[in-house]
């Protein structure tokens, strides 16, 4: 475990860096202010007021007013996002990017830094990832957080050279790069944080106004917002939920077709497992399945080579560890890293689980909750099929698979 916390800044700069020089190649800019008016932005949730002043944004706080919003009105998927902020320090801001609003009253759980706490969110409310911008002595700003949401997602206070890339009392120039499920950002040319989230795919950008209880008004400004759209990814399925077509039963064990899903059974007195693998091979890939875990242990298994039983393993168990990776074959290294305990699984309920998997950069989704990192897994496989697992007679299992899709790029 400390040998992969040690490698994850190195990890996260290495990326920021390379994506930083490639991102941009060949695309256009477009302006997302005319310098002039608001034209194609509206004020969502508080009272803060926004005006142009000087061929800037100009938001001011309101008393008694909670976080509020300038929303653009079109929406972007993948994109490439610059723009200029200077805030008064004591003040609290930042750029909202693929956020929505509630289309009902919601109860969120939010990490608060030592634990999860129930919060209801109001019909309308702005949520979504929010590049964050504070001030020199937070530390924070260029960090990532989950708006109304989850709370931080990476919070750059304790990197020595991130945390002080922001300035106050200048302007600052930042950076957002939204391919995919991965989201980078840079202050003053600074790489900051790097996420690998699957929540959200698009939505629409926003200037927050935080709330403020100080004795006079204080202002938040924006000036020269671009933006590259990149189009936007989808999620395709690879497998049609009826069939075997692309799949095939390799091992012991029962698999039928059920109700849209794969369902998977040991039989007794058979110590063999029971594996559906997929026909079609991957290498970078984001994808995400939904699974029922019954009874027993199992696993979704991806960059599989079936020759050689070489495998990562996203961990699914009914008591414990669900969400861990472990890594099968001759030089796998069995159990490599991820939770001790279930908690973000609903127990006897269908849960959603998402790998990505980009050259050496591992992550893993349990339902909301990140269960694994590992920014640069250097020792690991690159490419194999999709596999689904249930254990044999040693550890009864029966477990159900189903909507099996991929992160997909535009035009694909």
């Amino acid at each position: 475990m400390i040998q992969y916390e040690a490698m994850k800044h190195k990890g996260l700069l290495l990326l920021l860096l390379i994506s930083g020089c490639v991102s941009a190649a060949g695309q256009n800019w477009k302006p997302l202010f005319d310098g002039k008016s608001l034209k194609g932005w509206t004020v969502c949730n508080g009272k803060a007021t926004y005006k142009v002043e000087e061929g800037a944004i100009v938001g001011t706080t309101a008393e008694g007013s909670p976080n509020s919003f300038l929303c653009s009105d079109k929406e972007y998927g993948d994109f490439v996002l610059e723009f200029e902020t200077k805030t008064d320090p004591e003040l609290n801001s930042g750029v909202q990017i693929r956020s929505h609003r509630y289309a009902e009253e919601r109860t969120v759980q939010v990490f608060n830094g030592k634990e999860y706490v129930e919060r209801k969110q109001p019909l309308g409310r702005v949520y979504g990832y929010q590049v964050e911008i504070a001030n020199e002595k937070s530390g924070a700003s260029g960090g990532i957080y989950d708006e109304a949401r989850r709370g931080w997602l990476h919070n750059i206070a304790s990197d020595p050279a991130a945390s002080k890339a922001f300035k106050d009392n200048q302007w600052n120039r930042y950076k957002v790069e939204a391919v995919g499920d991965t989201i980078r950002v840079w202050v003053n040319g600074v790489p900051c944080a790097v996420v690998t989230d699957p929540l959200d795919q698009s939505g629409f950008i926003g200037l927050q106004v935080h709330a403020y209880k100080g004795a006079k008004p204080a202002q938040v400004r924006f000036r020269n917002l671009r933006i590259q759209d990149l189009g936007r990814q989808t999620w395709k399925p690879v497998w049609d939920g009826k069939t075997m077509q692309g799949w095939k039963h390799n091992g012991a064990g029962s698999v039928e077709i059920s109700e849209g899903a794969f369902h998977l059974r040991s039989k007794e007195d058979d110590a063999r497992v029971a594996m559906v693998l997929s026909e079609q091979s991957f290498r970078d890939l984001t994808v995400r399945l939904k699974f029922k875990i019954v009874k027993g242990n199992s696993g979704f298994f991806v960059r599989t080579d079936p020759a050689n039983n070489a495998a990562y393993e996203v961990e699914v168990d009914e008591n414990t560890r669900t969400g861990g990776f472990w890594e099968t074959g001759p030089q796998g290294r069995k159990w490599v890293t991820g939770p001790e305990d279930n908690k973000p699984v609903r127990a006897g309920e269908w849960n959603q689980l998402t790998a990505s998997l980009h050259g050496h950069r591992i992550v893993f989704h349990v339902n909301e909750t990140k269960t694994l990192e590992l920014p640069n897994d250097v020792q690991g496989r690159l490419e194999g099929v999709l596999g689904l697992q249930a254990h044999g007679s040693k550890k009864p299992t029966e477990v159900w698979f189903k909507e099996i899709e991929v992160l997909t790029p535009a035009g694909r």
